[in-house]
């Protein structure tokens, strides 16, 4: 991180020679069939060989992508034009050697899909992951870089970026880390923006709809940024001064958001027109937190990012689980949702994370080493994730929330403790460990307090008692004791049979009954399954104690079990008054100042 927050960056053109620059262009004359012509000058080289590469994975990731396997026609030059030999040691690298102190490379880019991560070049625009479109030398990543893109004038394109403009469309970084953390949208889009604290932040938009609905979205998005900042009390610095949102609502898109440090990629097939306008909504408060918490607020397992290798961080529960806490919550603060909606919009991460039998497993330190596995990867042997995994942002989640509700009991909240982890993290941008985490909790809240967090939500995976918590602002949290549970989900083939979709939850009644995902259920207690009734809204029909008798096909094999159902572990949780129960003060003023109400 160090390498290139510092401020100089503003002036890091003046203290390199034009010699010693890094440079690049990227054309897209082919982008109809998804190509883009890319080209790199390297000067000033001093070793005999010069390794070049495509990076593994991308800054906001924590997996491989192998961004190499889009990578094809490459090509390698001197100064003169002359062509160099080149080997290659493995996947990722092209080694180029016979130089004369210039190494100038060529190659084409096969880019379509359009998202946090990747790249994707069309006729609708040129959306441009850093790490997934451009190959760099590892020995020169100290050096400053300069990009043009040369843009489609037939289809009205134009640039936005966090990269600092030199002229027309070519812009400059301080080096390969900022490069890298650069991402580019190249399009005929709109732009909205407005200034906060003397810093501009941009909204560009890259949709099939209209003005007035960029308008009227727009006004949402400022409040969101402005009740973010209220948590923290004052806005990032941003470099140059700016922040830039760059969204891509377009059916070519793929749902995304990816944070950077001033700016951040909102990607969604939605239209605001369609549902987009409250849908898209939540990634823009997700991911402008992230300018906070993991930019600046950045945890030292991730410094300096890696782009070589995954990258592991055992504090995501913290940096991307709290950041998802305050998602919704913001918008409520914000006025874009109803206390209402919010409240009970809490169930569904609730029960993932409390009645998943993972956390006989791993703690939330442990569920955020397994980032590799699940941000975004790829594999194609099945795992049994509804067992032994739950998501660090869910996890992080209910664990924040938590922990705001036990603080606002003594007289304290969340706000102020992110506040001082920005103070002393953030600010000085100084990249912190779990325990700095929880020294900072044991400083704002008492030693006793703190300790009592980590060591039994932290290190340990116990569950706070959320009925109490919840009380403190009205809320209440009940199981649905009367309903049925099973423990597996099943998609009916509307032929009177059902495919159990999910592996069974570990000592639920299908576990112990020995049913398994991939099981074709023909029939419960000699009855097939009703065309076109949800697999739940069927079991709703018995009771807790209830005994089916299932026939079901395993590897085209007849086979039959018992199955005993229980109290489903569903909890459901929503305001006190919503049942007749009148709120003390002290409950509204709780739940006043926990949502910011008016």
């Amino acid at each position: 991180m160090k390498k290139y927050w510092l401020l100089g960056l503003f002036f890091f053109i003046g203290i390199f020679s034009y010699a010693q620059m890094n440079m690049y262009e990227i054309t897209f004359e082919n982008a109809i069939h998804h190509e883009a012509l890319v080209s790199a000058t390297f000067p000033a080289v001093t070793t005999d060989t010069l390794s070049v590469r495509m990076s593994r994975t991308s800054p906001g990731r924590y997996a491989l992508h192998e961004f190499a396997k889009n990578v094809y026609g490459f090509k390698a030059y001197d100064g003169k034009g002359n062509s160099l030999k080149v080997h290659r040691p493995d996947p990722y690298q092209w080694q180029v050697f016979g130089h004369d102190g210039t190494v100038k490379i060529e190659y084409l880019l096969y880019a379509n899909r359009g998202d946090g991560t990747y790249s994707q070049v069309d006729e609708t625009h040129a959306h441009l992951n850093i790490p997934a479109t451009f190959m760099y030398a590892p020995s020169l990543e100290e050096r400053p870089i300069e990009v043009t893109f040369d843009t489609r004038e037939d289809l009205n394109w134009k640039v936005a970026t966090q990269l600092h403009l030199v002229s027309g469309t070519t812009y400059t970084a301080p080096n390969l880390q900022y490069f890298m953390d650069s991402p580019v949208e190249i399009s005929d889009f709109g732009i909205r923006e407005f200034d906060v604290d003397g810093q501009k932040i941009q909204f560009v938009l890259h949709h099939n709809g209209t003005d007035e609905e960029l308008d009227t979205y727009f006004e949402k998005v400022k409040k969101t940024v402005l009740a973010e900042k209220e948590v923290y009390g004052e806005l990032p610095t941003f470099d140059y001064g700016r922040y830039t949102f760059l969204a891509c609502y377009i059916p070519n898109a793929s749902g995304d958001g990816m944070e950077h440090r001033n700016s951040t990629i909102l990607t969604s097939t939605r239209s605001l027109a369609d549902g987009g306008m409250e849908g898209n909504i939540g990634t823009v408060s997700h991911e402008f937190f992230h300018a906070w918490n993991v930019e600046r607020i950045r945890p030292q397992s991730l410094e300096p990012f890696d782009f070589e290798e995954a990258n592991m961080s055992g504090t995501l529960w913290f940096a991307e689980g709290f950041t998802s806490y305050y998602t919704n919550l913001i918008l409520c603060r914000a006025g874009l949702m109803a206390p209402e909606e919010y409240i009970e919009g809490l169930a569904g991460t609730f029960n993932y994370v409390w009645n998943s039998p993972a956390r006989q497993f791993f703690n939330p330190i442990e569920m955020s080493y397994q980032a590799p596995f699940v941000d975004a990867a790829t594999s194609v042997d099945p795992v049994n994730r509804e067992n032994m995994f739950i998501s660090y942002y869910s996890y992080g989640s209910v664990l924040g929330m938590a922990l705001d509700l036990a603080l606002r009991e003594k007289g304290l909240d969340l706000d102020n403790y992110m506040k001082l982890v920005w103070i002393k993290y953030g600010k000085t941008q100084t990249p912190y460990k779990i325990k700095d985490l929880q020294n900072t909790l044991r400083e704002y809240a008492g030693k006793e307090f703190g300790d009592a967090f980590f060591n039994s939500y932290i290190y340990k995976s116990e569950m706070p008692d959320y009925k109490s918590l919840f009380e403190i602002v009205g809320i209440k949290l009940e199981t649905k004791a009367e309903s049925a549970y099973l423990g597996i989900s099943a998609r009916l083939n509307g032929d009177g049979h059902g495919e159990i979709t999910t592996n069974p939850k570990m000592g639920s009644p299908a576990y112990i009954a020995g049913l398994d995902k991939g099981d074709i259920i023909t029939s419960m207690n000699g009855g097939a399954f009703p065309d076109g009734q949800h697999f739940d809204d069927f079991l709703s029909q018995f009771n807790p104690g209830d005994v089916l008798k299932i026939e079901f096909e395993r590897f085209g094999q007849p086979k039959t079990t018992q199955v005993k159902l229980v109290s489903s572990p569903t909890y459901v949780i929503y305001p006190s008054e919503k049942e007749g129960d009148e709120l003390t003060k002290k409950q509204h003023d709780a739940r006043k100042d926990w949502l910011k109400l008016k």
